[in-house]
């Protein structure tokens, strides 16, 4: 994972959002690792966006995924769901994620509802810790990526954890062509 010093993320709270470091307390035993699988590494936060961290620390876009809040509105009434995509490819979110939540409108969440509703830094959100009542939607080339670096829910950290534990998330489901190639 490039030049990261990872560290077991339990081990590391200091470097996690409190609402990350609660879901970890309370990983779920089916899946397909175990809490203590799940990696982090301190970063600078000011290379915490996707192109500065993948030069600065040598990880690959490949192997970078983005954590991205969306929110879609229908009959006045707003559902908000996270998109787990590689940095090699960008959410179809007024298709394919428009449709899966059942919305007449979708885009990216601003944000300052997304930083207040999840209770995590702008660009270190991450799917471990979301609000429960939140569908996490990962593309299927996530989860078929042996290990992906994402966010912690902090800028001054990174977490690295097998593709398809986040696949297995609860309220995950694992979509083919969720995100097309940049």
């Amino acid at each position: 994972m490039g030049s990261l010093k990872l560290e077991p993320a339990q081990s590391r709270l200091d470097l996690l959002a409190d609402p990350v470091a609660k879901a970890l307390s309370v990983w779920p035993a089916e899946a397909p690792i175990d809490a203590d699988q799940v990696m982090v590494a301190p970063i600078d936060a000011e290379l915490a966006d996707t192109a500065a961290f993948c030069e600065a620390y040598d990880v690959g876009l490949d192997v970078s995924a983005n954590c991205v809040v969306v929110a879609g509105k229908r009959d006045g009434v707003t559902k908000y769901a996270a998109c787990i995509v590689l940095a090699t490819t960008r959410a179809d979110v007024n298709g394919v994620v428009r449709r899966h939540l059942d919305v007449r409108k979708c885009s990216f969440a601003p944000m300052d509802e997304a930083v207040t509703l999840t209770g995590m830094e702008y660009g270190g959100i991450t799917p471990i810790g979301l609000p429960a009542d939140w569908p996490i939607l990962v593309d299927a080339r996530v989860a078929a990526t042996p290990h992906v670096i994402i966010g912690s829910g902090v800028r001054h950290s990174k977490i690295a954890i097998a593709g398809p534990a986040l696949g297995a998330l609860p309220n995950a489901e694992v979509i083919e062509g969720l995100a097309r190639p940049v």
